[in-house]
């Protein structure tokens, strides 16, 4: 792979992969002599534009890697991992996981890591997909009774009190108690095509901007505070704080072995419950 060759890198608006690739984008770190396009997009664009093969690099919902396993490999770092945490079922009224059954919930989309656990959970539930931007929509469709109950990611699992919404379950809670496990949700993917010596080189100055990150978290929280156009849900510093608390940590800079096995375990059980092929298998590049 020749150095002038720009690595197409995709990812979602949200304060965790603005946070991971804050110093790539900005020539904060030795890129090694790559150069890198940035393109940002939603959760459910990005796994479609994965599915296209439209991107060297781009982070997608677990969920969706199944899909995606024959052209991309899963990268060791950049994921964001729930440990007793999760996204979250909402709805307007108290609501005990049960009532799911057949109830029409508002999701992200039909691929994301979040569907695919809250099929594990209620597999009669009714999934009607619901833009995530602009992110209010998703609660607009519930308190306009669109939907009986809505799953939240990202940002959005932080501010449903505010509406006066109800927890109905917590599916990292769910999974912990589950599985025992933390709970696997966005992870990032190379091209295979690339070839391994151009992915270990893009891998390791990935895994550089997220260590640069990490160890200058206030001074990016200000910026991203700052350069918030409504393209974020978040934009107080101390709820992008408590975001990044969740979802950009020690999990994003090396994915942990508890982790990984959790990866495994998940699409194990997907594949008995007959919702992911039976040749899923995680391989993860150096």
């Amino acid at each position: 792979m020749s150095a002038l060759r720009p690595i197409s890198l995709a990812y979602s608006v949200d304060a965790d992969d603005a946070f991971m690739f804050h110093a790539l984008r900005h020539g904060r770190i030795d890129t090694e002599g790559l150069t890198f396009t940035h393109r940002r997009d939603h959760t459910a664009a990005l796994n479609a534009l994965a599915g296209e093969g439209g991107a060297d690099v781009v982070a997608v919902s677990l969920g969706a890697y199944p899909a995606l396993a024959g052209a991309y490999q899963l990268l060791p770092h950049g994921a964001s991992v729930g440990r007793g945490f999760g996204p979250v079922v909402v709805a307007r009224r108290p609501m005990a996981p049960a009532e799911l059954a057949g109830a029409r919930v508002g999701i992200p989309g039909a691929s994301t890591t979040a569907w695919l656990v809250l099929r594990l959970i209620q597999p009669t539930a009714q999934g009607i997909e619901i833009p995530i931007f602009p992110f209010g929509r998703i609660f607009e469709a519930l308190e306009a009774g669109e939907v009986d109950a809505a799953l939240l990611i990202h940002e959005g699992r932080l501010l449903y009190p505010q509406r006066g919404l109800h927890k109905v379950v917590d599916l990292g809670e769910w999974w912990q108690a589950e599985a025992g496990l933390p709970l696997p949700l966005g992870v990032n993917l190379i091209r295979r095509a690339l070839g391994p010596d151009a992915v270990t080189r893009v891998s390791r100055v990935l895994r550089a901007s997220i260590a640069w990150a990490l160890a200058h978290r206030e001074e990016i929280i200000a910026v991203l505070a700052a350069e918030d156009r409504g393209e974020r849900a978040l934009s107080k510093p101390e709820l992008i704080d408590h975001y990044l608390n969740l979802y950009a940590n020690q999990d994003t800079a090396a994915i942990a072995d508890d982790a990984r096995r959790a990866v495994d375990v998940l699409f194990a059980r997907a594949r008995r419950a007959g919702l992911v092929g039976a040749d899923v298998v995680a391989d993860w590049s150096d």
